[in-house]
C-alpha cells in the first residue's frame, strides 16, 4: 500500500494566519526592509517568520538577496489565496460584530490622489460620520493610481475606492460622487506663461510638449490629450503636476488642485474658456460582495452627504 504525504496545512492555526498577514505586508511593501515600519518589527524577525511560513507550507515563496525582493510563481499564488482568506476572516469578524449593533472591524479605502482639495469634502464627512458611529473602526486609506484602485476592489484588497469614471469594469459597481473641472496649465518659466490668450491658437498650443495620464479616461476626455503633443506621461495627477511645474510641459490638472499654485503665481490656465474638460469621479465596490456592516455604513454616509 502506498503511503500518502500529509497535507502541509491540514489545519490553519492562529499562528499560520499571523504569518500570512506578515507575508501580505511584505509583498505589499515590496520587501523586508520596507515592511519593517509597517509591521513594527525588525528585518531579521520578518525574515525568520517568512522562513517559518515557507517551512509550514513546504514552498519557496520569494527570492531575496542582493538582486532584490521578488515572488516566486508559488509565492504569487499563495499571496492571492492569502488575500481571499484574510478578506473572508475580516468579513466574518465584521458580520459577527454587526450582531451587537456596534461597528467594529476595518475599512480599507483606495483613493485617487489629490481629492482632498475638492470643496465638497464628501469623503471626509462620510469618514467622520463612520468614526462617530463606530469609534473602534480602523480606517486605512491607500493613495494609489486609479487602475490599481479598481484592481484592489476586484481582488478584495480594498473594500471601496474612488476613481475617475471611465468605462465600467465587469464585476464592479460605480456610484457617481463628484464632478471636477480640469484646465490646461503651464508654469512660470514656460514660453507660453506670459503670452496673452488671444495669441494662443490651437496650432501653437498643440505643438508644445505635453503630459498624458496613463490611467483610464472616457473617450471624449482622451480626445483632449490626443490633440496635444504628449511627450511625457504620469500615472497620477501629482506626477503630472511635478512635470508641469518644471516649466517645460503643459498639461491638464483639476482646478481645485491647481488653485494654490495659481494664487502663488506659479501656474496659469491656458485659454480656460475652451481648453477644459469635466470628469466624473465615482465610488467603486465589488458586485455580489458579502454583507460588510462597516462598508455599508460608510456608503450610506457617502450617499447622504450630497
Amino acid at each position: 500500500m502506498s503511503s500518502r504525504r500529509p497535507d502541509p496545512l491540514a489545519q490553519v492555526s492562529d499562528f499560520d494566519i499571523r504569518l500570512l498577514r506578515i507575508f501580505r505586508s511584505v509583498v505589499e511593501s515590496g520587501g523586508f526592509s520596507a515592511a519593517e515600519t509597517v509591521l513594527g518589527i525588525g528585518r531579521s524577525a520578518i525574515s525568520q517568520q517568512m522562513s517559518d511560513l515557507e517551512q509550514r507550507l513546504g514552498l519557496r515563496l520569494c527570492q531575496r538577496g542582493r538582486a532584490g525582493f521578488s515572488l516566486t510563481e508559488e509565492g504569487r499564488e499563495v499571496y492571492q489565496s492569502a488575500l481571499q482568506l484574510l478578506s473572508a476572516l475580516e468579513t466574518f469578524r465584521t458580520e459577527v460584530n454587526g450582531l451587537h449593533q456596534h461597528l467594529r472591524g476595518e475599512l480599507i479605502i483606495g483613493l485617487t490622489d489629490n481629492l482632498v482639495t475638492l470643496p465638497h469634502m464628501r469623503i471626509t464627512h462620510a469618514l467622520a460620520q463612520l468614526k462617530e458611529r463606530g469609534p473602534d473602526v480602523q480606517i486605512q486609506i491607500r493613495m494609489i493610481a486609479p487602475n490599481e484602485v479598481e484592481q484592489g476592489v476586484l481582488d478584495g484588497r480594498l473594500h471601496v475606492g474612488v476613481v475617475p469614471q471611465a468605462s465600467a469594469l465587469s464585476g464592479l459597481e460605480y456610484q457617481p460622487l463628484y464632478s471636477e473641472r480640469s484646465l490646461l496649465y503651464c508654469a512660470v518659466g514656460h514660453p507660453l506663461f506670459y503670452v496673452d490668450d488671444r495669441q494662443l491658437d490651437d496650432e501653437r498650443l498643440n505643438s508644445q510638449d505635453a503630459i498624458a495620464p496613463t490611467f483610464r479616461l472616457p473617450a471624449e476626455i482622451q480626445a483632449h490629450y490626443q490633440a496635444l503633443n504628449c511627450t511625457a506621461s504620469a500615472s497620477d495627477r501629482e506626477g503630472m503636476a511635478f512635470l508641469i511645474l518644471t516649466g517645460r510641459y503643459i498639461g491638464y490638472l483639476p482646478d481645485h488642485y491647481a488653485s494654490l499654485w495659481v494664487q502663488q503665481g506659479r501656474l496659469r490656465a491656458l485659454k480656460a474658456g475652451s481648453r477644459f474638460y469635466d470628469l466624473s469621479l465615482a465610488s467603486v465596490t465589488r458586485k455580489g460582495r458579502r454583507p460588510h456592516l462597516v462598508l455599508e455604513s460608510f456608503l450610506d454616509s457617502l450617499a447622504a452627504t450630497r
